[in-house]
């Protein structure tokens, strides 16, 4: 096992940061990578969601054998990604189930997606995050839920249900007051009705490099004009990160409150803010642009294999979140000095996020089928 010294990843856990991976793949799992990712690496957790389970299936061979098997046991391509999915989410909270054992419940989660279809559709997504919570019956399991306004309930419900959530496809910072409160009050639920509080996790799954990918080129155009130059220019790669400040002020804030001190009181613990899409989309940018820029206590950065190897090579650790945090907000709100209506912007990126999680998730099952279709075509051996 390395040595903190020389490992960068392991010295985030000094700033109160953990490291999930935002990938998954039987591969990984079977092969032993993945446990030696978390002992050697301090990882804490590990997310999924339509495109990278899209990913996995149909670039590798891992899940051949699986496909075929159900196949020939009569299972619908349904079926089949119901069970392939959850195999490799219990498989893979039990490989952290020490990671949360040791942490009491403080970290080790694992995380699942309901089917992006169901965004915009409250009373199926309580459904089918029920279904799931049932199904991978693991305590360090999270079942993800977008934060559409359609979100919004079912994230308290299903808290109010003792039910963890992750939330996701989360990118406005009006929004994200939202589903802090969503949370609070589902665990308000759970109090009056006398339930412990301290076995409910939670994190809001922050969207960051896409909304540098949208508002880049308009601030590049913008720089042009001799007026509006100095404003588009500080704002250029930047507006992600000064999101990301803003949301964790908001952070301290809400989870400061008298109205949540009660709830801590009786064991509550915060919703952790989690940064997401942080691997970085602009070549002329650091690798590490968004990873570096957001360390901090109490939160959880989810990185793709080649951000966290890049990391391990040179990352600097260092507590960066508060800093400028108030200039960060200031700066937010002379956006619209230059033209750039903010929430409309995320909403835009939370409508094209569902429907690329939903494109994912049609890929995914249209390869499900082809490898069903051609296990079922195949003549069976005599005896088999």
């Amino acid at each position: 096992m390395k040595d903190i010294n020389d490992n960068p990843l392991l010295k985030l856990e000094r700033f109160g940061q953990s490291i999930w991976m935002d990938f998954i793949r039987r591969g990984t799992i079977s092969s032993g990578e993945l446990k030696q990712l978390i002992e050697e690496d301090g990882l804490g957790g590990v997310t999924s969601n339509p495109s990278i389970f899209e990913k996995a299936i149909a670039e590798s061979h891992d899940y051949d054998e699986a496909i075929r098997a159900l196949a020939l046991e009569g299972r619908s391509v349904d079926q089949i990604y119901a069970a392939l999915t959850v195999e490799d989410i219990q498989r893979t909270a039990d490989l952290f189930r020490p990671v949360y054992d040791r942490l009491d419940g403080a970290d080790g989660f694992v995380s699942l997606e309901v089917s992006p279809y169901l965004a915009h559709d409250t009373a199926r997504t309580i459904a089918e995050a029920r279904q799931l919570w049932v199904a991978v019956a693991r305590p360090n399991v999270m079942i993800k839920v977008p934060a559409t306004m359609e979100g919004l309930p079912a994230i308290q419900q299903l808290i109010g249900e003792a039910i963890n959530v992750n939330i996701t496809l989360l990118f406005g910072l009006p929004r994200y007051r939202l589903v802090a409160d969503a949370y609070i009050a589902g665990l308000e639920t759970l109090a009056a009705q006398d339930k412990p509080l301290k076995s409910v996790a939670s994190v809001a799954s922050f969207f960051l490099s896409r909304i540098d990918v949208l508002l880049d080129p308009t601030l590049e155009k913008l720089a042009t004009d001799k007026s509006k130059a100095d404003l588009a220019e500080q704002f250029h790669g930047q507006v992600a990160i000064f999101s990301a400040k803003a949301a964790y002020q908001i952070y301290k804030e809400m989870f400061a409150s008298e109205r949540f001190g009660k709830l801590k009181a009786r064991g509550a613990r915060t919703q952790r803010l989690l940064w997401a899409s942080t691997s970085t989309k602009n070549p002329a940018y650091s690798d590490l642009k968004y990873v570096e820029a957001l360390i901090g206590p109490e939160t959880i950065d989810t990185i793709p294999l080649e951000t966290l190897a890049a990391y391990r090579d040179h990352g600097k650790p260092a507590s960066r979140l508060t800093n400028d945090a108030v200039k960060a907000a200031q700066a937010l709100r002379r956006l619209g000095e230059v033209g750039v209506d903010l929430d409309k912007a995320t909403q835009q990126l939370e409508d094209e996020g569902v429907e690329k999680f939903a494109k994912a998730f049609d890929a995914l099952m249209n390869t499900l089928k082809e490898k069903r279709s051609q296990t079922l075509s195949k003549p069976r051996m005599q005896g088999t």
